[in-house]
């Protein structure tokens, strides 16, 4: 099953050059993990509720073990302090959905364990 990387990130007006070093290295760290940009910054975007100020950057992995590898990997922990020095933001790794998944299934089950509590309280 897939999973991500996602980060919500705050860059200042003008960049520091380590975070342009950190974009230049960051593609060698993600290879040996089978990760790839799915999303990198969002220049053009919609935002239809709420606001979203930052930048918004999403890795896909094979695996939450792939995303948990290079997070940890010692070659990607030597650029994070270059990106972190300069900017503020969140990071995650999450897993994604299996293959068929269905949003009115996972509803049904949420509903009945809901129903369940309430007619045990």
């Amino acid at each position: 099953m897939s999973a991500y990387a996602i980060g919500d990130l705050f860059p200042p007006a003008r960049l520091d050059d380590e975070v342009f070093t950190y974009m230049e290295r960051i593609q060698a760290t993600l290879d040996p993990f089978g990760g790839r940009f799915l999303v990198h910054g969002a220049p053009e975007r919609d935002v239809c509720e709420g606001e979203w100020p930052g930048a918004l950057v999403v890795i896909g992995f094979p695996s939450m073990a792939a995303a948990r590898g290079w997070y940890g990997s010692p070659a990607y922990q030597e650029l994070v302090p270059l990106r972190t020095r300069h900017m503020t933001g969140d990071i995650m790794l999450i897993d994604g959905v299996p293959e068929g998944y269905e949003a009115a299934a996972t509803a049904a089950k949420l509903r009945a364990a809901q129903d369940r509590r309430t007619a045990t309280a």
